[in-house]
């Protein structure tokens, strides 16, 4: 069989290592005799496996102990509803840094609440999202300023928060969470859906300040982060399995060195393809050196056809889920935590061939 490299943008590639180990317990967790996929979420194997899938994420992130971290489900995009819900109390008011498709939806879903206003206080629209927004406009008191820390479709990301005047900030960290070294207590609230850097779909962590939550709002139990909290992410059957791959991803990721270790590695993968791209005559990449994502890299041939005969050929050839984002077109390669630098290697001789040959 063609060895196979899987750059999807997700759900996408696990370390091979955290593959094998579930395939090895299956069928009987910790000699249990019961499987992971059948075991309660009250029994004490369950809760030892969350507590220490917690424990192994706040000292990848250095999570300060003031923080809640959560372990929901819904995916990042009812976060787009529970975060002002939750933290949008005071002002009914949140800024959007609109650098994207996923920032365009945070704004759109926040709309659809009573009473909330949702300002967009960055863009970059008018050069379709090829870079940051460079220029912030606050007025007034808003609850929050919510920002996507990279952008899996257009291919940029925030090495460095913007200046926001001290506003509380919310980051949507879903696809470079422990693939890029961020200060926890520079947020408000960090965000992530689980099927991009963590395990597979179906959980969302939440990484909430305390004193932001209000003890007393009437919010229905399962959108509330207080109660959440207080029942330890179980007030209903949480995602079992889920969890149960993500605390074996984070402790692979301390296996490998933590996070600042992966970080390194992502730049040194996104390099050798980037180093590729900006000296091909057929491929180029679209978004700005400068913003460049080390998680997600689109770039196109300039002809769509060329494209398509692209990426129908890498799939042959054991390339998958190259094709972009149906919004942009071209192709994306998504680099993420678990995608060794072996794939980026074939990926880029490959195309070192194609365009021989085109």
């Amino acid at each position: 069989m063609t060895k196979v490299y899987n750059f999807s943008a997700g759900p996408a590639v696990l370390p091979a290592p955290v593959i094998k180990q579930v395939q090895a317990e299956l069928p009987s967790y910790h000699g249990s005799g019961m499987s992971i996929l059948e075991m309660s979420h009250r029994s004490s194997l369950y809760e030892e496996l969350a507590a220490a899938a917690e424990a192994n994420l706040r000292d990848l992130m250095k999570i300060p102990d003031d923080y809640d971290v959560l372990f929901l489900q819904g995916g990042g995009t009812l976060q787009f509803t529970m975060a002002p819900l939750n933290l949008a109390r005071h002002y009914h008011r949140i800024g959007v840094v609109d650098s994207g498709h996923w920032a365009v939806r945070a704004k759109e879903e926040a709309e659809l609440l009573p009473k909330m206003t949702a300002e967009v206080v960055a863009t970059n629209q008018e050069q379709n999202y090829a870079a940051l927004p460079s220029a912030y406009h606050l007025s007034g008191d808003y609850d929050y300023i919510h920002l996507t820390l990279n952008n899996t479709i257009e291919g940029t990301m925030y090495r460095q928060l913007p200046q926001l005047d001290g506003q509380v900030l919310v980051g949507d960290m879903s696809s470079n969470i422990l693939a890029q070294r961020y200060r926890v207590a520079d947020f408000g609230m960090i965000y992530a859906g689980a099927q991009k850097n963590i395990g597979p779909a179906g959980l969302t962590v939440v990484i909430v300040r305390h004193d932001l939550l209000d003890e007393k709002q009437k919010l229905p139990a399962m959108l509330d982060y207080v109660k959440q909290a207080k029942k330890k992410s179980a007030l209903n059957t949480p995602p079992v399995f889920a969890i149960y791959v993500a605390g074996l991803v984070f402790q692979w990721v301390q296996d490998q060195g933590g996070v600042d270790a992966m970080q390194q590695r992502n730049e040194e993968k996104a390099q050798l393809l980037y180093d590729f791209l900006d000296n091909s005559k057929l491929f180029h990449p679209t978004a700005k050196a400068s913003d460049r994502s080390t998680t997600n890299v689109p770039f196109v041939t300039g002809d769509a056809q060329l494209d398509q005969q692209f990426i129908q050929a890498a799939t042959a050839a054991g390339l998958l889920n190259l094709k972009g984002h149906r919004s942009v077109g071209g192709m994306r390669a998504s680099l993420y935590n678990a995608m060794p630098e072996a794939g980026v290697e074939a990926l880029v001789n490959f195309m070192k061939q194609f365009e021989l040959e085109h």
